[in-house]
């Protein structure tokens, strides 16, 4: 069904550019592409594993497809999973870390990878005349949905930068009109730092991490470039899509469904969705949260007119003496701080009698780290028992390649750190860190 569909695309536009690789200068039609695939060695393994950032990530998709072949997309450093492949009708595996932390695989079928990518066409008005820039990874859900599937099944043109330096990125968008830039918040707050984000980007897309309204609103000011913010999961795919044309006036607001997304938040707060784009399975071992084309995300949510907001996430809430906060709602209000470029908010235990969890804040900030200060701030806008006793100030919070930044890590990162007192990393009094 997938390869059929791409045979479409290329009767449909044999002599259109398809692919530009901007590292090497090189490019392909889509017959050429077509005619590539053609000529490729059948291969031994039943498991395809396109793998890199170049044209032979696109090659490799289009032999599993036209193999029959199941196609799991990995990062450079992964190695192929050693499971065994799922049931006939699945096609694809996206290794994802799922709810609970644990990487694992999710398997879809040809219809559902379509379903998702007509989804995110129609909501976010793809075309051919504006071709996507890739700079985010092929292999991670949001870069093949995005990137990958719309060149692929929609015919739209996709060029390919190695890097996401910012001179990489401004020298990659140059030779086009107008071009799509799907990114993550981090790339975002980098490329607006150095006056970097090009002209003639005419749709600006952000997913994997909470955009901050404060960089969205700067963004626009400066470059005039609104940032959608895009809510999807390797399960499911696309679920929320912002489609207005200025900045948001509430960061927990992720726009209203996607077209052919239903979705309802159950009795305890967790965002659940159905639509024909939900993965088959979790695989090799199922579980209840993913079957029957719906998926239960780990997300708190509420519908306000027609709008998505995100509340934080199950998993993550914290106890402090018998009462209850999410990280997302502190880490919300420290981002309104004009010296905090990236925070992450988490807990950890604490032997004070009475309270449960410890607040700390992990927090990359443009200034020499000053505790006080951020308190001071946080004091105005939260209960002060809401106000984080740690604070852990480093040189950056790098995400993963889809621009997740993992909590867990952090926090488990932080503990060794506190155990095996490093130098420079250990907590100083009154619950402050160095910078690390």
């Amino acid at each position: 069904m997938l390869y059929e569909r791409w045979r479409e695309v290329v009767r449909n536009g044999s002599h259109e550019v398809a692919l530009r690789d901007s590292a090497s200068g090189q490019h392909w039609t889509f017959g050429q592409l077509d005619r590539q695939v053609e000529i490729l060695p059948a291969g031994t393994s039943a498991l395809v594993c396109p793998q890199g950032h170049s044209a032979d990530f696109i090659l490799a998709v289009l032999r599993g497809w036209r193999q029959g072949r199941v196609v799991c997309p990995l990062e450079p450093h992964e190695r192929p999973p050693v499971i065994p492949l799922p049931h006939a009708s699945c096609r694809h595996l996206k290794i994802t870390a799922a709810n609970n932390g644990v990487p694992r695989a999710v398997a879809f079928t040809e219809e559902q990878l379509a379903a998702d990518a007509d989804n995110i066409v129609a909501a976010m008005g793809l075309h051919p005349d504006w071709p996507n820039l890739g700079v985010i990874s092929l292999a991670h859900s949001y870069g093949f949905s995005s990137l990958v599937l719309p060149l692929l099944l929609h015919g739209i043109p996709l060029i390919l930068a190695p890097l996401a330096l910012p001179e990489v990125v401004r020298r990659a968008a140059q030779p086009h009109a107008q071009l799509t830039l799907p990114a993550v918040p981090a790339l975002w707050r980098a490329w607006h730092a150095a006056r970097a984000i090009p002209s003639n980007v005419a749709l600006g897309v952000s997913a994997g991490a909470p955009l901050p309204l404060a960089l969205e609103q700067a963004v626009f000011a400066e470059h005039g470039v609104k940032i959608h913010n895009f809510l999807g999961a390797s399960e499911c795919g696309g679920i929320a899509y912002d489609p207005t044309v200025v900045p948001r006036a509430d960061a927990a607001c992720v726009g209203p469904l996607m077209k052919n997304v239903e979705a309802e938040v159950n009795a305890d707060g967790v965002l659940t969705v159905r639509s024909r784009a939900v993965g088959e399975t979790y695989w090799p071992e199922p579980s209840d949260t993913l079957r029957g084309g719906c998926f239960q995300t780990n997300d708190l949510a509420e519908f306000k007119d027609g709008q998505v907001y995100l509340r934080g996430r199950a998993s993550d809430q914290i106890n402090v003496a018998g009462q209850k906060v999410f990280p997302a709602v502190i880490e919300q209000a420290l981002r309104q701080h004009a010296s905090v470029m990236e925070c992450l908010v988490f807990s950890v235990p604490d032997e004070t009698a009475g309270r449960t969890d410890l607040i700390v804040a992990c927090v990359a900030s443009r200034e020499h780290g000053d505790a006080a200060r951020l308190r001071q701030f946080l004091l105005g806008k939260l209960p002060s028992w809401q106000v984080p006793r740690e604070w852990w100030f480093v040189a950056s919070l790098n995400g993963s390649s889809g621009g997740k930044t993992s909590r867990a890590q952090w926090r488990d990162r932080f503990l060794e750190l506190r155990a095996g007192g490093e130098a420079g990393a250990q907590p100083l009094p009154g619950g402050v860190a160095r910078r690390t």
